[in-house]
């Protein structure tokens, strides 16, 4: 039988009871495949990535060693959530590595999203793999990989860097405890393993991270603009009850500037946009129309907090012809 192909019986995972069942027969699994061994996971605190590192901390302890990048391109709180889950909480043998500095010198007045895309990918294979020689006796390399990956890679969809094995120069065996689940199971596994809330229902977000919202070659300041003004946005909607009904949400800082008055001085600032979004396919997005109210709360607060806007732009465009992103 297929290794990569669900069975047709497979019953969806939607309950605890369910969940932990799954988790009890791949708590097994792992040990049978890994026995005494000791497993390599990049961990970038997404959902998929931190279910599996806690299967496996579950499974084999500490022999899970898992190298979390801080590339610089996270949201507000989030390297320090990982740490605090993981190292403090489930006592994870776990690496950190504040790459932030050198991921910006990289990129440092690219501004083609491809090519930006492309350094951040490359540099963070690098970083890890860096890591990795610095390491003795891993034999297995986990991956969160789940079913929609596989799916997408076979149909040429899109390709995913986690489906097709391994270069044979790597002699490692791959780890994939949750490929064959959907991201709604994944989730219901999580919950059942104790992830915090926010980790289980973290919105997507792009491998590059914030490097995609903040088009243009990326400076310090306007990065953390971005930062700072997602981080109201997040919990400005956590305070209207929007967190878990709408499907993604963000903002946006674009490279050019406009003039505006703060304090009764004339400002040369650049504008935040917002957008928030529901889709269940990816393929075609709506947009959530925001409450007035709410929406003049998020101006004043992000023209206030955030150092360098000076305007809040609302973007009501659904896909198409817009995609979800803006590069």
């Amino acid at each position: 039988m297929d290794s990569n192909k669900r069975p047709e019986n497979m019953e969806r995972i939607t309950t605890a009871e369910l969940a932990e069942a799954f988790i009890e027969e791949q708590v097994k699994a792992i040990r049978e495949q890994v026995k005494d061994g000791k497993v390599l996971l990049a961990l970038s605190g997404g959902v998929d990535s931190s279910v599996v590192a806690a299967l496996l901390i579950k499974a084999i302890g500490r022999n899970l060693v898992s190298v979390h990048v801080n590339h610089g391109f996270l949201r507000k709180g989030e390297p320090e959530q990982v740490i605090e889950v993981f190292r403090n909480q489930l006592n994870a043998n776990l690496i950190y590595v504040d790459a932030a500095d050198r991921f910006l010198d990289k990129v440092a007045g690219v501004s083609d999203p491809e090519q930006k895309r492309h350094i951040i990918g490359e540099e963070f294979i690098k970083v890890f793999d860096e890591e990795a020689a610095k390491l003795e006796g891993i034999h297995f390399l986990a991956q969160g990989t789940i079913y929609p990956d596989i799916l997408e890679s076979e149909k040429g969809i899109k390709a995913h860097h986690n489906v097709g094995g391994l270069p044979e120069e790597m002699n490692m065996e791959l780890v994939e405890p949750v490929k064959l689940l959907f991201k709604d199971e994944v989730r219901v596994v999580g919950k059942a393993l104790g992830l915090p809330d926010n980790m289980v229902y973290r919105q997507p977000f792009p491998g590059p991270g914030l490097a995609v919202r903040c088009p243009g070659a990326i400076t310090r300041d306007r990065l953390e603009a971005v930062r700072e003004s997602d981080a109201i946005l997040r919990e400005e909607f956590a305070k209207n009850g929007l967190a878990g009904k709408v499907w993604q949400y963000f903002t946006v800082v674009p490279d050019f500037k406009s003039t505006g008055i703060k304090n009764g001085k004339r400002t040369f600032d650049w504008p935040c946009i917002i957008r928030a979004i529901n889709t269940t396919d990816v393929m075609e997005v709506t947009v959530e129309h925001l409450s007035e109210e709410l929406i003049d709360t998020l101006v004043t607060r992000i023209t206030t907090e955030v150092e360098g806007i000076n305007r809040v732009l609302i973007d009501y465009t659904p896909k198409p012809p817009a995609t979800v992103e803006y590069e």
